[in-house]
């Protein structure tokens, strides 16, 4: 799991019903957690159904980060991360990437859960062990815990806020005792906690960014690194646990390893020079125009396109709403009219992607149609506190003929202008004092040039002043972390099932602290009202509905002017690896599941095409 597989996990929105045996009157032990129901895989289960349990180990996967990396702490505000270093760190519960939402035994064997729903306690492996043989207990828990709490990224002290303590009551159990109220999601993220050594960081300054390869309990350890050039993980031949259920025909690879490059354009050639081996694709012009070279022609690369089963992610340009310019929801719409989607997507994304209209696209959370019954009844209590549209309408970004003529909608943008006190003198934008109205886009790498600079020229038309600013990927965090920006462009993947997470994205009490995924600084108390309406949510219908009326909100007071998404994966691969016959339903699992083919390689060295694997199915 990379590091951003742990935020990811861990801002999983789950609610835990218990599947096990009963713990007295009140609590009841489980190998598993899952979301409203039961789990798929029952206790004694044997391996995954989307992996190949005699899956063959050995060989080398090379893949590719762009930039470089500033340190191998993944669990930080500050610096770069190495992008895999989660592959170091065993997490208390695995995830099952074929559920939407359930964890299973890996350094917990089991968790126990009372029915009041007032703590969770977690009874470790007595086999679990860290890589360099000592034994993972209580206590390691404990001091994880608090050190993220402390000093660990941001994002920590939000997900777990409503922890009151966490005691060890064992040397292998260890109790979260959680604040007054209903916490629906607690249990499944501190399951998704990841486990560090306590002894090791007794010597090892944990709020410290570093080159030193970390001690974890995960099936890889740093074998090879040249600080923020490259990294290979090496296979621990020893790890603890290989043979457990959650682990069977997974992590198959001897070696991953990981070349940065500084040029997007530069690692797109690289495939094809061999440099690496899989490449899922982002640009649509890339995958449209450029896969036609000779390798991919003599069936040496593959290239597949995917169904990608889980939320798009959630893709924008996010308005500065610290800054008093952008205050107004009437200028936010007038900046959205300017944005010509349809010429954008048929210009200069071959049309392949849709316009994105929600928060929770590609999903049943999203709010598609008209608000019904259930919506409503959490909406009514809020009118006059947000947009009269969330009552009529479902959101929808305005629309042009792609033609690239789109006076229409700038007359509109510019009579919203108006009405929000802007005038044009000399055609330049001012407001009331006098102040020209500008725009500066923050980027930290040249390829979205292309997309706002025909947006820059509408503006423009507008007289707004709008310009790039492109820094180095060091300093876009610097100023990202700071909110020292106009407009950004943030992308984040919606959990399968939302929940406290949404707090860091919309909420308020987060919008100023640093590194908050609130890129837009919502502070809106309708919003956070309907966000714990997501959170608290007791069912999958509660949920829908909840969801889609915080979707509604949201879009409606247009935080962020939405771009696009498509519901597949395009991959390309150097065919020289074997995978299982089904694809997990909610995710790749290319590190995870895959493993090397040594007589496919043969053949590629040869220059033979080896035969291309069938298309895997989803469970």
């Amino acid at each position: 799991m990379s590091a951003k597989g742990f935020l990811a996990l861990a801002l999983a929105g789950l609610l835990l019903v218990p599947c096990g045996t009963a713990h007295g009157d009140s609590a009841a032990t489980s190998h598993g957690i899952s979301v409203f129901g039961d789990l798929k895989y029952k206790a004694g289960f044997k391996n995954f159904d989307y992996v190949n349990p005699d899956a063959p180990k050995g060989g080398e996967l090379r893949l590719w980060g762009l930039d470089n990396f500033e340190t191998l702490n993944p669990f930080l505000l500050k610096g770069s991360k190495e992008e895999w270093s989660g592959l170091l760190f065993d997490t208390l519960m695995a995830r099952a990437t074929d559920e939407p939402d359930a964890l299973y035994g890996l350094v917990a064997e089991t968790v126990i859960l009372p029915k009041d729903g007032g703590w969770v306690a977690f009874n470790l492996n007595p086999k679990a062990r860290f890589s360099d043989g000592t034994n993972i207990t209580a206590a390691d828990v404990v001091f994880t815990f608090n050190a993220l709490i402390k000093d660990g990224h941001p994002s920590y002290r939000i997900l777990y806020r409503d922890v009151a303590s966490v005691t060890a009551t064992g040397p292998n159990k260890v109790r979260f005792n959680f604040k007054p109220g209903r916490h629906r999601d607690l249990p499944t993220r501190l399951a998704a906690l990841p486990v560090l050594s306590k002894a090791y960081y007794q010597k090892i300054d944990f709020t410290k960014t570093t080159f030193e390869p970390p001690l974890g309990s995960g099936a890889y350890k740093v074998a090879k690194l040249e600080p923020g050039r490259s990294i290979v993980y090496g296979r621990d031949p020893d790890y603890w646990a290989r043979d457990l259920p959650v682990n069977r025909g997974r992590y198959n690879f001897d070696r991953i390893r990981i070349d940065y490059y500084r040029d997007r354009d530069v690692a797109f050639q690289a495939i094809f020079a061999g440099a690496y081996d899989f490449r899922e694709e982002f640009t649509s012009k890339s995958w449209a125009t450029q896969y036609d070279k000779p390798p991919v022609r003599d069936g040496l690369i593959l290239t597949e396109t995917l169904a990608d089963e889980t939320p798009s992610g959630v893709q924008a340009f996010f308005f500065n709403l610290r800054r008093d310019k952008f205050k107004d929801r009437r200028v936010r719409e007038a900046l959205d009219l300017a944005f010509d989607f349809e010429w954008t997507n048929k210009n200069l994304f071959f049309g392949q992607y849709d316009r994105t209209n929600s928060m929770f696209e590609n999903s049943t959370l999203a709010a598609h149609a008209p608000p019904d019954a259930a919506e409503l009844a959490l909406l009514e209590p809020l009118r006059g506190k947000i947009p009269d549209e969330v009552f009529e309408r479902p959101y929808k970004s305005p629309v042009t003929d792609g033609s690239g003529h789109i006076r229409g909608n700038l007359r509109k943008a510019a009579k919203l202008l108006r009405a929000a006190g802007y005038r044009v003198r000399k055609g330049v934008l001012t407001d009331g004092k006098g102040a020209t109205f500008t725009v500066e886009f923050l980027l930290f790498e040249a390829s979205f040039q292309r997309i706002i600079g025909p947006y820059i020229r509408n503006l423009k038309r507008l007289g707004i002043q709008a310009s790039i600013r492109i820094v180095d990927v060091a300093n876009f965090k610097v100023r990202s972390d700071k909110f020292d920006y106009d407009v950004v462009i943030r992308r984040f993947v919606q959990p399968l099932t939302p929940g406290i997470e949404q707090r860091n994205y919309f909420g308020s009490a987060n919008a100023d602290t640093p590194g908050t995924l609130n890129a837009a600084g919502i502070k809106d108390a309708a919003v956070d009202s309907l966000i714990e309406k997501v959170a608290d949510a007791a069912s999958r219908p509660d949920l829908v509905a909840a969801a889609r009326a915080l979707d509604r909100v949201l879009m409606w007071n247009r935080y962020s002017l939405p771009q696009w998404y498509k519901g597949v994966h395009n991959i390309a691969f150097w065919n020289k690896f074997g995978r299982p016959k089904i694809k997990p339903k909610f995710g790749l699992d290319v590190v995870e599941t895959w493993w090397f083919d040594s007589k496919k390689a043969a053949m590629i060295a040869a220059g033979k095409a080896p035969p291309a694997p069938g298309a895997p199915s989803t469970p």
